[in-house]
This record gives structure tokens, C-alpha cells and sequence, in this order.
């Protein structure tokens, strides 16, 4: 085994056993599948990930799965607040909705006045939505429109799609009066592989074998009964082939439970649902002159993710300079539709840490899987 880019492992010929011929793969080496891939494909926001979208009627199975584990049914009326942006992933779980429920309805991460106002016109029951979008929307009940979250009248709250804080769950729950239920979705495809009803609780998968485990410094599966430590979840893909690293990271313990994630690691960090590939920012800053340093920080000091970039100038003339900055806002709009604070570090470096992440969520890990591992 090799390291690669940003502690990426790749399996060396050696390593391979015989009549293995299963490649394996992260995140960052999927921006290439769009040139040869057919079929309904999925693009992620920065089409730095290409898949099959693989069978509708296969997905919609999944979906309906996670609906009737979360208890919606037939009278429930549904309500998803998920991106459709590459992925589909809002509108697939309202065409499983559609199928199980009364009623259902894509309408996307939309501000909260305007989601509060489809949940009352459309009498929902039922919330598909991220972990921080929940929280959000309470927040804002609470201190923006002063309304009691009961007068909703949702039964039931099916969060996906990011890490949540601890409590997120206990908390809606009491303020909604609702079952709350967490699904966990493959991060390539968004299409729910498990789901758990409680924070403390482990995964139940819907399909035994639609994830695994792995160690962060070798391609190989995991068996269960797990060693207690770190794992990266894997997920396979078929239709190529592969077994693909999500980049999310679990801490199993003696047993056969598959636990939840907790942590990510790798070139990409998970910021408001979307994946940022670090690679595309250390390169677009290269083709800035007088850059020499950078680093990424993550906040979750509110209900939602919070991101800035400080960077570091070679010269004194750049520091205050707002044809630089201004340039680096353009760079990273260019790369992402999650809006990244830019700040400039007003010492000057002409050698400044350089893809730094300081993840005070406590989510992400780092780049170096294999040093993470020791």
C-alpha cells in the first residue's frame, strides 16, 4: 500500500490477492466517470462525483423503506426540504413518499419563512430535512416568528444528509412531539442504506452488506464482530465495479453494531451537506500570485455550518489589498454553492501552512488516512 494525494490510500499490485480484481476508490477519483458513464447519472454540486443513479424502482424502494422505519403512513402528508441539485435526492424521496403517503412534495432547502409557509399550506405531517435545517427552522420559530412549533402538528421528522449534533434528536422530538428518526444515505447516490431511532443506538441496515466497513489504511472489508477504534464506511458500486471510501468515519465497538458516523476524512469536508473537495481549492489558490498559505475553518457555533478561508500573502502590498481578496471570493464561488468567508492573515509568510483544516465541530479528522490511522 501507497499513500496518494492528501493521504488517499491506493492498492499497489502486490497488495492484491488472488482473483481480487475489486478496485477501490474515494471521492476524488470520481470527476473523471462523467466522460464515459450513461445512463441517469448523478453529479454532486462541484461534479467532483459522477455515479449511476443505478434503478429507479430500486431507489424508491429505499426511500420507502426509510418512510414506513419512520412510521409514515398511508394518512401522513410529506414534506422534503433536501437539495434536488445533482443528486435528486429531494425528489426521489418524495416519489417514494407518493407512494406510501397521502401526499407528497419536493420543495427544497428553502429559507425558513418560506419552508414554515408550505408546511402550513400543504397540512404536512411529515419532514424529510437535514439535521442543522431542523434545528434552523426551530431556532427561527422560536425567536424570528415567536410561533409554538406544536401548532405545525408534524408526527414525524426524518433527518438525513449530515452529522448531527449530539441531542439534535432528543430535542426535536420534545419540541415537535414528534418521532424522530435519522437515515443514513450514501453519500454518492443519496440512497438510504440504515436508519437508527435514537442517537446512542446503532444502525439497522435495510439491506444487509449495502455497507461496510474498513480500515482507514488498507482496502480490505472489516467482519464483524468490530474491533473497537476507527473505520471508514464503504459502499459498493456495482455497476462498476468498485467499492467506494465515503469519507465518513465510524467508531465501532466490540460487537456486530454498525454504528453511525461521527467523523469524516480525506480531501473532502462535509460543510452544510455538500461535500468541498480541498484539492480544488489548493489549486485554484495556486493560480493566485503572492498566495503561501491557507486554512479552512469549520464552525457549527449556531444551527448551521459556517466556513471561512484565511489565507496567507507573501507580500505586505497583498495583505490589504481588495483586488486579492476580492479574487479569492470569485475563486471559491467558482467552486462550491456553499458560501466560504474569505479573511487574510495579517502577517506575512513566505512559507504559510497550507491546507490546513480546523474542523471545530470536531468532525472532520484530517487529509492523511494513513496517519490518522497509527
Amino acid at each position: 500500500m501507497t499513500a496518494g494525494p492528501g493521504g488517499t490510500r491506493v492498492r499497489d499490485r502486490g497488495d492484491r490477492t488472488a482473483g481480487d480484481t475489486t478496485a477501490w476508490k474515494t471521492r476524488g477519483d470520481l470527476a473523471a466517470a462523467g466522460r464515459t458513464a450513461t445512463g441517469l447519472l448523478l453529479v454532486s454540486a462541484d461534479a467532483g462525483s459522477v455515479v449511476s443513479a443505478g434503478g429507479p424502482a430500486e431507489t424508491v424502494r429505499a426511500c420507502t423503506a426509510a418512510l414506513e422505519a419512520a412510521g409514515v403512513g398511508a394518512t401522513d402528508r410529506v414534506v422534503v426540504a433536501l437539495s434536488g441539485d445533482g443528486e435528486l435526492a429531494g425528489a426521489r424521496w418524495a416519489m417514494a413518499a407518493a407512494e406510501t403517503a397521502q401526499a407528497a412534495a419536493s420543495v427544497g432547502p428553502r429559507g425558513r419563512l418560506r419552508l414554515h409557509h408550505a408546511l402550513e399550506s400543504l397540512r404536512a405531517t411529515t419532514l424529510v430535512i437535514t439535521p442543522t435545517g431542523a434545528m434552523d427552522l426551530l431556532a427561527r420559530l422560536h425567536l424570528e416568528f415567536l410561533l409554538d412549533p406544536l401548532d405545525l402538528g408534524l408526527r414525524h421528522i426524518i433527518l438525513t444528509g449530515e452529522i448531527a449534533s449530539r441531542r439534535t434528536m432528543p430535542h426535536l422530538a420534545a419540541e415537535f412531539e414528534a418521532e424522530v428518526t435519522e437515515v443514513y444515505c450514501s453519500p454518492f447516490t443519496a440512497v438510504p442504506l440504515g436508519w437508527r431511532s435514537s442517537e446512542t443506538a446503532p444502525l439497522t441496515l435495510f439491506a444487509p452488506g449495502s455497507a461496510g466497513l474498513a480500515p482507514l489504511d488498507r482496502d480490505e472489508l472489516l467482519t464483524a464482530p468490530y474491533a473497537p477504534g476507527l473505520a471508514e464506511v464503504v459502499v459498493a458500486d456495482p455497476s462498476a465495479g468498485t467499492t467506494l471510501r465515503t469519507g465518513q468515519v465510524v467508531r465501532p465497538t466490540a460487537g456486530d453494531a454498525f454504528p453511525a458516523p461521527e467523523h469524516t476524512v480525506g480531501d473532502h469536508v462535509l460543510v452544510r451537506g455538500v461535500w468541498l473537495s480541498l484539492e480544488r481549492i489548493e489549486r485554484a489558490l495556486g493560480r493566485i500570485d503572492g498566495v503561501s498559505g491557507w486554512e479552512l475553518g469549520v464552525t457549527r457555533q449556531g444551527t448551521l455550518d459556517a466556513a471561512t478561508l484565511t489565507v496567507t500573502f507573501n507580500r505586505e502590498s497583498l495583505v490589504s489589498n481588495p483586488m486579492w481578496r476580492s479574487r479569492i471570493q470569485q475563486s471559491l464561488k467558482a467552486l462550491t454553492p456553499v458560501t466560504i468567508a474569505v479573511e487574510i492573515c495579517p502577517q506575512v509568510s513566505e512559507a504559510g501552512p497550507r491546507g490546513v483544516v480546523n474542523d471545530e465541530r470536531g468532525h472532520h479528522l484530517g487529509r492523511d488516512r494513513t496517519a490518522i490511522a497509527r
